[in-house]
């Protein structure tokens, strides 16, 4: 395998190391002895991030066939998320040459955050430093804050607008929304997602903006943009649908779905992972936080079968916080455990996905047919 000229670039630690290795390579095979490589990362003096000199002594510990692959080298030392990163994860011989990350000192407030971050969401103390050395704010965890926002912003309108600000559900004018979910407005496929940004009151929208900036901003920081938000409009989907089918005459309001999303794939790799989990007060905030979501599952059952208010108003469904939990457990689970490895090439993720394109599919005839051949009365829509 040829190498990269290295003549014109400047003599940094990475152009150093790929010079150096080009001498132990000298027939261009693309391979390069274990003990020879190992010898050059132990006494070369580099100049590269503490995590890219972890991962390097990792590639070489995880390797079986006394050989280290060139390639997998470039990967490893550009930040992709290369075949070596996930065989030294999978091997679990990587180890740690230097204090943890704890102890570093002399950190600015942002880079105090990020480790607070690391500690909070990565379980592997190797994992954490990559992380903390790789960090960059760019691109910043927009998603999440974005998603708050709106919500705020769509709950202030409609309650200036209705001038009621507590169970905003049972105002009727409130289910004319074009984006509230009723069963009678379901050929508009928006609406199974736009029900997000609408909430029953203000006890709910408080709880969601809460747990959505606490837990989800965190996650967005460590696993990015993409994997956040699909995990997120996974639940937001799953409970629009899963009420179309469980509860066939009931609205729904509220970024519930994706929120029990979030909060069950995080709790569940905490639980996955107890013993790796640095995070201060764990058992103690894990209780907290399974206290508050199931008070807000049994709120909603109450609203659902006893409201306040006559049953011919408006009563919203709760399955939408358990349909984002089983997303959560089962999509979130995987896509948090996976840190830094590509999800396309894990059996795992596939079936995962084929589950949830089943269960799509299932949904979208049930919502085109069941309805009539099941006789349900809906409510006329508002």
């Amino acid at each position: 395998m040829p190498l990269p000229s290295t003549d014109t670039q400047p003599r940094s630690g990475l152009t150093i190391l790929f010079t150096e290795t080009k001498l132990l390579d000298p027939e261009n095979t693309g391979f390069i002895a274990v003990e020879n490589f190992t010898s050059l990362v132990e006494h070369h003096e580099l100049q590269l991030d503490p995590s890219k000199l972890d991962m390097l002594l990792a590639l070489v510990q995880s390797n079986d066939e006394g050989q280290v692959c060139y390639q997998e080298l470039i990967e490893l030392m550009s930040s992709k998320r290369s075949s070596s990163f996930r065989r030294a994860i999978a091997n679990g011989r990587r180890t740690l040459q230097r204090e943890i990350l704890l102890d570093e000192t002399g950190l600015g407030l942002y880079k105090r955050f990020v480790r607070y971050v690391a500690y909070e969401i990565l379980p592997c103390e190797t994992d954490r430093r990559w992380y903390f050395h790789q960090n960059r704010l760019c691109p910043p965890p927009v998603f999440i804050a974005i998603v708050t926002i709106v919500q705020i912003i769509v709950f202030m309108c409609y309650g200036i607008m209705l001038n009621k600000w507590v169970l905003q559900t049972y105002q009727p004018d409130f289910m004319k929304s074009p984006l509230v979910y009723h069963p009678g407005h379901r050929a508009q496929v928006w609406r199974f997602f736009s029900y997000m940004f609408m909430h029953v009151g203000l006890e709910q929208l408080g709880f969601n903006a809460l747990l959505q900036l606490m837990i989800g901003v965190p996650l967005e920081m460590v696993h990015g943009i993409l994997r956040i938000s699909l995990l997120y409009m996974a639940g937001v989907l799953a409970g629009s649908l899963t009420v179309s089918i469980t509860d066939m005459r009931a609205p729904v309001v509220g970024g519930s779905g994706g929120v029990y999303a979030l909060c069950s794939a995080h709790l569940a790799n905490v639980v996955m992972n107890w013993a790796g989990m640095r995070c201060p007060y764990k058992l103690l905030r894990m209780i907290l936080a399974l206290v508050c979501m199931s008070s807000e599952v049994g709120r909603a059952v109450w609203l659902r079968f006893s409201p306040p208010l006559p049953s011919s108003g408006p009563q919203p469904s709760f399955m939408a916080h358990l349909s984002g939990a089983v997303v959560g457990i089962s999509m979130g689970l995987l896509i948090l455990r996976s840190y830094e490895e590509s999800l396309q090439k894990q059996c795992s993720w596939w079936v995962i996905v084929f589950s949830f394109i089943t269960f799509l599919l299932f949904a979208i005839f049930w919502n085109i047919f069941a309805y009539e051949l099941l006789g349900v009365q809906i409510p006329p829509p508002p």
